[in-house]
């Protein structure tokens, strides 16, 4: 059995892991880091909830500890980039938890709040700058932000990067950084645009797999149920209402409609949150905060929050509708079953969605158990043959190669789906 001491980390990374309660490595971690420790590029494919973020920031910060010199002013040794603000805020927080008997310097940076503090935490450089890429050209572009000496870029879920239409930004970012880097790209999936990305990037990388792009998480038990649309609030709070439900996190497509359902169970009597994009910046801390801390059982949030959502003890999971992007369904369902964990996937299907079932069971590999033993079951739902509704303007996806595009791949440009979005003209964001 391989633990963290037989991957020859160094001593504080070690009683940090230990005080963390880390007792071995996860296969993900256990393979990338003799990679990354010999600075090798690293493409990285493996669900959320596996450990990547360990698996990334510890060769990371052993780099820092036996090549110690400060980072220049406006400068940053490594920049890891993330899709969203919630993610960015994590990474930077389990950082300074592996580094806590170490001087580190850090510092995040994202959009939907002001900049004042973030142009001061870069005025005398950091040793690692955790960013979302829309702020990020920002702050470079008026000149208080210079990664001309970077040592080291890593790109987590990248193809949440790609599916949010941050693709140029992350180019015009390498374009301003060192040739001579280390440069590490986690993702779940491994589609094309990932494929052609990496090539880019990526000299003679290794290449670690710990899991098949797009499966699920073994200890997930996955359930659909048959639902008309008027009825899903009154089956939700039904299944909520159950003593095995612990803590759960709802995803619905549209930010009115996460909104509404959270208003909805706070009137029933369960404490309830809504988190998306038009959510300020203090309003998702705060929701993500009483969620942790168990003052909030049920966190409600759109597919922009999917994979920023790292709290262990998730114990269900819900699709209050079925995402319209096949590869989105496994960044939700894995936000329960981690650190070991048993887990709960329940996904309502109403007649319109029934189509983007079938796309999710494509991209599985298997089909999804139904219930049909509730109040609320629905046969025409079960058997509908209707055209998947339209969303963002253009064909809606399921049913002969329509759009994959959808609302999920308009990207944030302040870093996360906060205020300035970027879409193409035509569509809606709903994330």
């Amino acid at each position: 059995m391989t633990t963290f001491a037989d991957l020859q980390l160094a001593e504080p990374l070690l009683r940090a892991l230990t005080e963390e309660g880390y007792s071995e490595p996860t296969p993900i971690q256990a393979q990338s880091i003799p990679y990354l420790l010999a600075g090798r590029d690293l493409l990285g494919l493996a669900q959320t909830g596996t450990g990547k973020t360990a698996a990334f920031a510890l060769p990371i910060l052993q780099h820092l500890l036996t090549h110690r010199h400060a980072a220049p002013p406006k400068g940053a040794r490594v920049l890891v980039l993330a899709p969203t603000r919630e993610l960015a805020s994590q990474i930077d927080e389990s950082f300074k938890s592996y580094a806590r008997h170490m001087k580190l310097t850090h510092a995040v940076i994202f959009g939907g709040v002001g900049q004042g503090r973030q142009v001061e935490a870069m005025r005398r450089g950091v040793d690692v700058l955790v960013a979302a890429p829309g702020r990020l050209l920002d702050l470079m572009g008026q000149g208080f932000i210079d990664l001309r000496d970077l040592e080291i870029l890593v790109l987590d879920e990248a193809d949440r990067m790609l599916d949010m239409g941050f693709v140029r930004d992350i180019k015009r970012i390498v374009a301003s950084l060192p040739r001579d880097r280390q440069t590490l790209l986690f993702s779940a999936t491994m589609p094309n645009s990932i494929t052609e990305l990496a090539g880019g990037l990526l000299r003679d990388p290794a290449k670690v797999e710990v899991t098949p792009p797009s499966s699920t998480v073994d200890r997930i038990r996955q359930v659909v149920m048959f639902v008309e649309p008027d009825q899903k609030k009154d089956a939700l709070l039904l299944l909520l209402e159950s003593p095995k439900v612990v803590r759960a996190v709802v995803f619905t497509l549209m930010k009115h409609e996460a909104n509404k359902v959270s208003e909805f169970l706070n009137k029933n009597g369960i404490t309830a949150e809504a988190i998306h994009g038009n959510k300020s910046q203090g309003a998702r801390e705060r929701a993500m905060s009483g969620f942790r801390s168990g003052a909030v059982k049920v966190l409600v949030a759109t597919d922009i929050a999917a994979r920023g959502i790292d709290v262990d003890d998730v114990s269900h999971v819900f699709n209050y509708d079925l995402p319209n992007i096949p590869e989105s369904y496994v960044h939700r369902i894995g936000r329960t079953a981690r650190a070991g964990r048993d887990g709960w996937a329940v996904s309502f299907c109403d007649p319109e969605q029934r189509a983007w079932l079938k796309d999710i069971e494509r991209t599985i590999g298997k089909s999804v158990p139904v219930v049909r033993d509730h109040p609320y079951h629905s046969e025409a739902a079960e058997h509908s043959t209707q055209r998947p509704p339209v969303l963002g303007g253009g064909r809606g996806r399921g049913g002969g190669g329509q759009n994959r595009g959808g609302p999920s791949r308009n990207g944030g440009r302040n870093g996360g789906g906060g205020s300035g979005d970027r879409r193409p003209r035509g569509t809606r964001r709903v994330a």
